[in-house]
């Protein structure tokens, strides 16, 4: 456990607040429309989202400030982004049952990983860039539907794009909050003004949740499909995010803890429909992108109570997001994966697996499963085949 704590701190904790806030702003828009964009294409109804919504922030949060509190860091866990848009694929070919089977059997084996310590090992093995190569291969959807939004509704891509990259460009500028809050906070002022939509008729009585529990069915396709790329998801790109904008801040994170922890409240979120659970980056970040380290996990246990409330009025959210154009959806999702896959890019077809990386993306993004196991999977498979037959030197090299 760290020790940060050489002398006491005191003063009321504003600071602290605000990032916790901003955070909390970013926690709750654009991941939220990334699982309300898979689980309607996944043909999930509004009271299964509301419960994965559920699940994945009031859960969570409790997680978040037990491991904050405990280690004396902020240590904010959340939910895989690139698992969700894993697990959107996946619906088109397994039921949700069998999903939540596979988010079981994927914490039995984070939680294995964590208490064994073998993780290090598991992620050595696999090569980086064949992973991202199938990430990048996941995500690219989303970048082309924000595109796409355009012909549906111009005025709205084009002016939260705008104030996207307009703010992005000037980061000096003393805005307050990040660019892509100002993208939504202008896309809902749009909508809101409009007569052409029902979002601005939406009942404002907030209703608490009710999270549906469920049976998990335990299937051989939903094992293979999903079960190791979500624990890549988790491992390899959630959790190492995480740790890596948490050390030069200072924090020394429990890279074993964090893994067991992540596998034990995976298995108890999916009971709920809630996907894996992992250490966030971005939320992290934010939390520890100013004031003084020693007091950051304040603004981590801050941002923990916000997240459960959150949890808690997830009806509420879901319908509210459920009346909005779709447009505003996509253009949301898509601004805020551009980072992503603009880093799954440049890793995937890096010096050190550019054949097997393109593989892996080619294959992820042609969607098109085999034997019943989704693209994602067979991305992996075929990444690893094609370099280890035509990019050997690389797995004895040092670039990986």
């Amino acid at each position: 456990m760290q020790q940060t704590n050489a002398k006491p701190v005191t003063g009321l904790p504003i600071a602290e607040f605000l990032n916790a806030f901003v955070a909390f702003l970013f926690a709750a828009t654009a991941p939220v429309a990334i699982i309300l964009s898979v689980s309607l294409n996944g043909g999930l109804s509004e009271i299964d989202i509301a419960s994965w919504i559920f699940a994945v922030f009031a859960i969570n949060g409790v997680l978040s400030i037990a491991m904050s509190v405990s280690y004396r860091q902020p240590l904010v866990f959340l939910w895989t982004i690139p698992g969700a848009i894993l697990v959107g694929q996946a619906l088109d070919t397994i039921r949700f049952t069998e999903v939540i089977g596979a988010y079981i059997l994927t914490g039995l084996l984070l939680l294995l990983l964590g208490l064994t310590g073998w993780i290090k090992k598991v992620m050595d093995w696999l090569p980086q860039p064949i992973v991202m190569g199938m990430v990048a291969g996941a995500f690219v959807n989303f970048g082309l539907d924000w595109i796409r939004a355009f012909a549906d509704d111009f005025l709205l891509v084009a002016a939260m794009s705008v104030v996207f990259f307009g703010l992005s460009a000037l980061p000096r500028l003393p805005t307050g909050l990040p660019p892509l809050i100002w993208a939504l906070i202008v896309g809902t002022w749009l909508i809101l003004f409009r007569s052409d939509t029902s979002f601005a008729d939406l009942d404002l009585i907030l209703t608490l949740a009710a999270p549906r529990s469920y049976v998990p069915e335990f299937t051989l396709a939903a094992t293979m499909e999903l079960v190791l790329p979500l624990a890549i998801t988790v491992v390899a790109l959630q959790n190492a995010q995480g740790i890596a904008v948490l050390k030069p801040a200072g924090h020394n994170p429990p890279v074993n803890a964090i893994t067991t922890w992540c596998g034990f409240m995976s298995m108890l979120t999916a009971l709920y429909g809630g996907i894996s659970t992992c250490l966030t980056g971005p939320v992290n970040a934010i939390l520890v992108a100013s004031g003084d380290p020693r007091r950051h996990w304040i603004a981590a246990s801050m941002l923990g109570v916000m997240v459960i409330l959150f949890g808690l009025c997830a009806p509420t959210v879901t319908s509210w997001l459920i009346a909005a154009p779709a447009a505003f959806l996509s253009t949301l999702a898509g601004l805020a994966l551009l980072r992503t896959l603009q880093t799954a890019f440049q890793s995937a077809f890096g010096p050190a697996f550019p054949l097997g990386g393109l593989i892996a993306f080619l294959v992820t993004f042609g969607g098109i499963p085999m034997l019943n196991i989704g693209a994602p999977f067979w991305g992996l498979v075929f990444g690893v085949l094609a370099s280890l037959l035509l990019e050997r030197q690389a797995f004895t090299g040092n670039n990986r």
